[in-house]
């Protein structure tokens, strides 16, 4: 931040603070945001030859903000990563507005480049239960691998993230009929819990060598702490090799995979919204494109017409 004067760094500083204690942002989060303002800030500072206090941040034009972007995209940042940059940027810029009583138009006008918004990509339901049944084979160790099983198949029987998967502990085992997760932004949600996974679990905690623990993380690595995400991601990595699946074929894509079927079997936008823990329906709504398209699919293969 060395570019930075000492009252826009504090004046961000605060910003961060007020984003991960009131907005419930997660640390993850707040490492981009601060990557992406201190960018932006940084900038302005040289784009104008001297250090920017808060004053001069009063002053940007819309001319500017053309000239920031432009930096940014001949750095070789994609149309998605400046927008997410921009949002991060007019944020900060809306909340400093109304703290020191300026007037931010010409920030927070300024539009977004336009982008492909990817679809998710689920797996086919079957292939979603044959990684399931293949992640199994992926260790020697009967605990490990049962561990495996027990968390991939929370993902696509609960539509859990993996970092939700992760976050349980040794007190929420046995699992009950239905989770209260907590979320991006710590969202509060309560998940249904099929007899699948929880069969699953108590499997894995059967076979598991290390005690109970009830503060402890449910799901342990080999030495007993916390099981990493990249233990999941290499041991379905390995599957999909073995199924010859897209590297599409993640611990996310299983979350998608759970809300696309539960689409295709007649599930109710809203509700589905709400057991993925989206904040926007507006997001849940990119699962109708995916189902658009498998029926579109559908009707290409039989119409006898087609």
């Amino acid at each position: 931040m060395s570019l930075i004067s000492p009252a826009c760094r504090d004046a961000l500083q605060s910003w961060l603070e007020a984003q991960k204690s009131l907005m419930g942002r997660s640390e993850n989060t707040i490492i981009a945001y601060q990557g992406d303002v201190t960018d932006f800030l940084s900038f302005m500072t040289l784009h104008h030859g001297e250090p920017h206090g808060l004053k001069p941040l009063e002053k940007i034009t819309v001319s500017d903000m053309r000239s920031w972007m432009a930096h940014v995209r001949g750095d070789g940042v994609g149309a998605r990563s400046l927008a997410r940059k921009l949002s991060a940027v007019k944020s900060f810029y809306k909340w400093l507005a109304e703290r020191e009583g300026f007037e931010p138009t010409a920030v927070l006008s300024t539009r977004a480049p336009k982008f492909q918004r990817k679809l998710p990509r689920p797996l086919p339901q079957d292939a979603a239960k044959a990684m399931i049944e293949t992640v199994e084979l992926q260790s020697l160790s009967d605990w490990v691998a049962a561990r495996d099983v027990a968390v991939v198949t929370l993902l696509y029987g609960c539509g859990l993230r993996i970092s939700e998967a992760l976050s349980l502990k040794g007190k929420d085992a046995p699992l009950p009929r239905s989770l209260r997760i907590f979320g991006k932004g710590n969202k509060e949600r309560v998940v249904p819990v099929i007899d699948a996974a929880r069969d699953a679990v108590e499997t894995y905690l059967r076979l598991c060598p290390h005690a109970k623990d009830p503060d402890a993380p449910l799901f342990r690595g080999a030495r007993g702490g916390a099981l990493s995400p990249r233990a999941i991601q290499g041991a379905m990595a390995k599957a999909r090799m073995q199924l010859g699946l897209p590297a599409t074929a993640t611990p996310h894509a299983m979350r998608h995979s759970f809300a696309t079927h539960l689409l295709e079997a007649g599930g109710d936008l809203r509700a589905i919204q709400e057991l993925l823990g989206h904040a926007s329906l507006s997001t849940t709504q990119a699962y109708t494109a995916v189902d658009t398209k498998h029926l579109m699919d559908i009707y290409n293969r039989t119409h006898p017409k087609a």
